[in-house]
């Protein structure tokens, strides 16, 4: 009887296997041959994918006998599809563009006016989203790119350190710069877990699995940059010493200790959930409309202006895209709104700083060697409509990025009576851009007892990874990796 058990057992996994494909595909334009980010791919009235930046997608475990997909992007036709007939297409898929009748549509009919869909927007927002008590499945992905364009080390002076020493010392300084300002760092983190959220100021964040991408012999970010240059000068000292460290004016440490333990790489493999927590909390605030939030400013009539640029049929209901751009000094972005003619929704939002625009600035480049200015601040938001007629985000990007300059003369002197010193100059300028995206890969009701129950983490492991490996994420619901990430090899 067990044997007959197996035999079907082993059948019936067998015909899963049979039946059951993870398929890759891409999206493209059919005139221009161009990547089609941010479509729909569903598989089911509430369920399906989205495009990453290049239009590709990834669905799992589908049954190529019986699935179809419904594919849709504003500005493109719809159009519905089987695995099979997508096999065919060697799973490239051209979509067609959609040409709007917009002056046969309002014909006879007055255009809409721009400040009664804000004013329902604001009015409607309750009754189109929800977001008290909820529980996100979530897969998050973070970007880093460092970009140096100026960068020099270079030792002036040491007590007790010969000339053929500091020649060697400045040789290795100056290979760093070049190693520095020729490499192209970029590192990836990975995340997914579950949000819990009992209103918008009360969440806690569970981490199922976080893998890191980085090029451990290229980490040239900031804090590695600082470190390696301070491991070639600190060669020449004695480390059975303690020094006090000087910045120009400044007493940065009163007494920093130079013993080889001190020096020593962490390399315990921990991430503080805290952190992880902290980013996917604001980018869940910017879907949200309460006072002073980032939607809320952008629906604000006095500090933006609002233009209906066209009036579309997409998802089988008339659209309205509404561009924004500021009215004040004070308001920053421009964009545009997607907005559904039946209800008021919002579906999608996509912002920029508008023309000269920045953020947080600071230039005291003269006075103590520093300069940094936000010049990038730009992302998608993708909302999707559930069964109970309420809209939950789907999909959020969120781009920064910064100018930076610092110069510092550094001085390490001695603790003791003879107080040798060490003198460097440090001057580092360059760009650096941090992309996070946050999918939202299935969205459930929570109960407050449930909520109260769930023990928020403090810490938890990752898996360092030196090149990128398909397998790790393979059979889980993720955004399709990127070409720059697939072809990342340590």
């Amino acid at each position: 009887m067990k044997t007959k058990y197996l035999a079907l057992f082993i059948v019936f996994m067998g015909h899963r296997i049979i039946y059951s494909q993870n398929i890759t595909a891409k999206l493209i334009d059919k005139n221009t041959q161009k990547p089609i980010p941010y479509a729909t791919i569903k598989t089911g009235e509430y369920n399906g994918v989205i495009s990453n930046e290049e239009g590709y997608f990834s669905l799992i475990g589908e049954n190529p006998e019986t699935t179809l997909l419904n594919i849709s992007c504003l500005g493109y036709k719809n159009i519905t599809l089987s695995i099979k007939d997508l096999k065919k297409a060697n799973y490239l898929i051209k979509l067609e563009e959609a040409f709007n009748q917009l002056n046969e549509i309002y014909i006879t009919n007055q255009r809409p006016n721009v400040d009664t869909i804000i004013a329902g927007i604001k009015k409607k927002f309750k009754d189109n989203y929800d977001v008290n008590l909820k529980t996100y499945s979530i897969f998050y992905r973070a970007t880093d790119y460092i970009d140096f364009k100026n960068l020099n080390f270079e030792i002036d002076k040491a007590s007790q350190v010969s000339k053929q020493q500091l020649e060697q010392a400045n040789a290795r300084l100056e290979a760093l710069n070049r190693d520095i300002i020729n490499s192209k760092t970029i590192h990836f983190t990975d995340f997914k877990g579950n949000v819990y959220l009992q209103n918008r100021d009360n969440t806690k964040l569970a981490v199922t699995k976080v893998t890191k991408l980085i090029d451990q012999k290229n980490d040239f970010s900031l804090k590695e940059v600082e470190k390696r240059a301070q491991h070639i000068i600190l060669k020449y000292l004695d480390t059975t010493k303690t020094y006090k460290m000087k910045s120009g004016i400044f007493t940065v440490e009163d007494s920093m200790s130079l013993r080889k333990e001190n020096l020593k790489n962490n390399s315990k493999k921990e991430i503080e959930i805290t952190d992880l927590k902290n980013n996917t909390d604001k980018l869940i605030h910017k879907t949200q409309l309460y006072e002073n939030s980032f939607l809320y400013n952008i629906l604000d009539t006095k500090l933006y202006d609002h233009t209906i640029t066209d009036v579309t049929f997409f998802n089988d209901e008339v659209n309205y895209i509404i561009n924004y751009k500021p009215r004040k000094g004070k308001a920053k972005y421009t964009g545009n709104l997607l907005v559904s003619g039946n209800n008021y929704a919002i579906t999608k939002l996509d912002f920029s700083y508008f023309e000269d625009r920045h953020g947080s600035k600071l230039n005291l480049k003269l006075l103590v060697g520093i300069k940094f200015e936000e010049n990038i601040n730009k992302g998608t938001i993708l909302f999707e409509k559930q069964e109970n007629n309420k809209y939950l985000p789907k999909y959020i990007k969120h781009e920064t990025g910064n100018y930076f300059y610092v110069k510092r003369d550094l001085t390490l002197i001695e603790n003791s009576r003879n107080r040798y010193k060490i003198s460097s100059e440090f001057k580092i300028e360059g760009n650096n851009r941090h992309k996070e995206e946050l999918l939202f890969t299935a969205i459930n009701t929570l109960n407050l007892d449930d909520y109260k129950a769930i023990k928020q983490e403090k810490s938890t492991t990752f898996q360092n990874l030196n090149k990128y490996e398909k397998s790790i994420w393979e059979n889980e619901e993720i955004l399709e990796p990127l070409e720059e990430m697939k072809k990342f090899n340590n």
